[in-house]
């Protein structure tokens, strides 16, 4: 995993007007595209969970929006990775249901399922619950952008961008019986996605919290009003602890944010710069 370079603590943020104005204004105010000057291979990591649509999942319109703003500012090959949770189809279901395989047909760019890749050992004695941990190759030297939805969780509490990550764990290695694909980090979750985050998190989010959903991450209310906001930053730390208050969650309740605040990223004091 590459060296971490962000703005600690920083978290920007735009009203959503349409994803054609709104994203585009937001990542230059990030400054991203100084950030990807030297970048061979960019992998953009959405939320596809299930085959539910959005705001469950991250909606396909926002993925190309950023592919396009991408292709029109570096020169990077961009592909876009997941690895579903679901038990009953693969990746490349929800791909197809969500819009997604079409989509990278008329933009010109791979997807993967992150459930079937190839896989590096990675080992740091400093994490308890994950002192051991196997990872996509693919995901390793890659600038990784997270597209996470604003969503609370039943289990974790929130699910941002640092639990995002959870869909780079392969199967092999983190499903329990005939379980959820990653069933394996619901015992001790709040650790769990701590460690898998100290093996590689996000160098870059995009939040989507143009609506909502305060109650769970499958089910529930959409909040009212919808936030209608879009949500971007190099700390994944802060852009959690930010994200957790617009579901008016305080992001000490959050173990996997308690845990990683002032080692991954700064949860308080934030720099919030409206854009």
């Amino acid at each position: 995993m590459k060296e971490k370079s962000f703005q600690r603590g920083i978290v920007y943020a735009t009203s959503f007007n349409s994803w054609a104005t709104s994203v585009p204004k937001l990542l230059d105010s990030c400054s991203l595209t100084n950030r990807l000057e030297n970048e061979k291979i960019i992998v953009i990591k959405p939320n596809l969970v299930e085959d539910l649509p959005p705001p469950i999942t991250t909606p396909v319109e926002l993925v190309t929006t950023l592919i396009r703003y991408l292709k029109r500012t570096c020169r990077a090959k961009i592909i876009v990775a997941e690895g579903s949770g679901s038990i009953q189809y693969d990746t490349l279901h929800a791909f197809r249901k969500l819009g997604y395989c079409k989509m990278a047909g008329e933009e010109g760019v791979e997807l993967i399922d992150l459930n079937g890749e190839s896989l590096e050992r990675h080992h740091k004695k400093e994490c308890k619950r994950w002192p051991e941990m196997y990872l996509p190759k693919l995901t390793n030297k890659p600038f990784l952008i997270s597209v996470p939805v604003l969503k609370a969780h039943s289990l974790a509490g929130v699910t941002l961008t640092m639990k995002n990550m959870m869909g780079l764990a392969p199967p092999s290695h983190y499903r329990q019986g005939n379980s959820w694909q990653k069933s394996a980090f619901h015992e001790q979750i709040q650790e769990a996605v701590a460690d898998l985050n100290r093996y590689r998190t996000p160098d870059f989010t995009l939040l989507d919290a143009t609506v909502g959903m305060p109650e769970a991450h499958l089910w529930g209310a959409h909040c009212e009003p919808p936030i209608n906001k879009l949500v971007a930053g190099y700390d994944p730390v802060a852009l959690d602890a930010y994200g957790a208050s617009l579901l008016d969650i305080d992001w000490r309740e959050i173990g996997h944010i308690r845990e990683l605040h002032q080692e991954l990223g700064i949860a308080e004091p934030l720099e919030i710069q409206e854009v």
